[in-house]
């Protein structure tokens, strides 16, 4: 099961991607194996030295009553302390964006996979628009010929 952020890649540029583990709660889990999460909107930002996701939606486990989590907390990424010194600096000098990209299981355990992003201009988005409408052209024109 595989969760991807498909907005992210119509908005930014990315620049760099990194692979984290991420701290959730045995009803998140058990929500996420559902189905029940996006990442449409969360970002990442580093603060002490930690990196932690802010706005990921995971929606309440049905049998979790009492010990249901909050739906939108912030969620600490598991990552080396390299990796992290070389996103918090190139988030405050080069005013780059931390995104998740994609939720996916790796041997048992939730990753997310981060991209360290540049944000698209409107003149961007359009040209993005522009050659999926040409590749869909040809895609389609290439099935009507055979």
């Amino acid at each position: 099961m595989e969760i991807v952020n498909r907005k992210a890649k119509f908005d930014y540029f990315v620049e760099e991607e990194y692979e984290a583990g991420i701290v959730l709660t045995g009803t998140e889990i058990k929500s996420v194996r559902n189905g029940h999460c996006h990442i449409k909107d969360s970002y990442g930002f580093v603060r002490n030295q930690e990196v932690f996701l802010l706005n990921m939606y995971i929606g309440p486990y049905k049998e979790g009553n009492l010990f249901n989590h909050q739906e939108t907390r912030t969620r600490k990424l598991l990552l080396h302390k390299k990796e992290i010194k070389k996103i918090s600096q190139a988030i405050e000098t080069q005013g780059l964006t931390l995104v998740p990209l994609k939720l996916y299981f790796k041997e048992n355990k939730l990753k997310v996979l981060l991209g360290v992003c540049r944000g698209k201009k409107n003149y961007d988005k359009r040209e993005t628009m522009k050659n999926r409408d040409i590749q869909r052209d040809v895609a389609k024109n290439l099935k009507n010929y055979h």
